[in-house]
């Protein structure tokens, strides 16, 4: 047995879903799969990504409800509104919008959310974190983290931040994303947190003036809290017991899911 050998334990879990993992037998890539698992995928943010994290101004996010029904997003703010708390966590604050809260209700329903960064200027290269997302009170944020520094701007004011616990982290390679150039800001920039129609970009795709050949909209009846959340926990815990019964250490969860990620390699020593 080589000092290697013993001094580093065998990664002997491919991460990844069930279903990548079939694509790739299907589209014989397993073996440039791997080289990309071991290569490039951490359970963790090293020094560079936790640099190029902390200097963003935009990011895309993924997240799905508890059906799996998903959304994609787009959240944006002053480079460093995407705070790196550790090598482990991220967390970002939610500003004001349009209400609707798509991104947030599906984490209430399923934590599991996926953040792609782009740097489209400067290195042209993009940073993939995957993880686990819960909600958090601005007032409790700052409470726990109190050199978080308030925004002047009111449109930027969290309302909510949302902190992230990273289970992936792999790189977006450059060869197909846009070299861009930053303009001129025209007039007086970004209008954040107005509710002016046309500052906000009016109805651009013309939906709204379709709305009458839709007919009225008449929404249904609100459940109450209770018995949504009710509902919601039972879903979510047949959903855990699944994961439980299918996984055997690659994807398992805790119970209530409050469990730290343990990563998605079962570690051993060779024999």
């Amino acid at each position: 047995m080589s000092t290697f050998e013993q001094a580093t334990p065998l990664r002997t879990s491919r991460p990844g879903s069930d279903g990548e993992h079939l694509v790739q037998q299907r589209m014989g890539t397993a073996e440039r799969a791997d080289r990309f698992y071991a290569e490039q995928v951490l359970e963790r943010l090293n020094p560079r990504m936790r640099e190029f994290a902390a200097r963003q101004e935009m990011f895309f996010l993924a997240t799905a409800d508890r059906n799996g029904a998903c959304d994609n997003t787009f959240r944006a703010g002053p480079p460093g509104f995407l705070h790196v708390l550790d090598d482990t966590t991220l967390a970002y604050p939610e500003y004001r919008g349009n209400g609707v809260h798509a991104s947030l209700g599906n984490i209430e329903e399923n934590p599991h959310v996926g953040v792609l960064m782009m740097d489209f200027l400067r290195d042209r290269i993009g940073l993939h974190v995957n993880g686990r997302a819960g909600i958090v009170a601005d007032e409790d944020m700052r409470r726990a983290h109190p050199t978080l520094a308030s925004d002047p701007v009111p449109g930027r004011r969290a309302r909510v931040w949302v902190v992230i616990t990273v289970e992936e982290a792999y790189i977006h390679c450059a060869k197909h994303i846009p070299h861009l150039q930053r303009v001129p800001a025209h007039g007086s920039g970004r209008s954040w947190g107005t509710d002016d129609v046309k500052r906000k970009g009016g109805d651009f795709f013309g939906a709204a003036a379709d709305a009458p050949e839709r007919g009225p909209f008449l929404p249904p009846p609100r459940a109450d809290a209770a018995s949504w959340r009710a509902e919601a926990e039972r879903v979510l815990a047949r959903a855990v017991r699944r994961d439980h019964g299918a996984d055997t250490g690659a994807h398992a969860t805790t119970e209530a899911g409050a469990g730290r990620f343990s990563g998605w390699f079962s570690r051993s020593t060779p024999a």
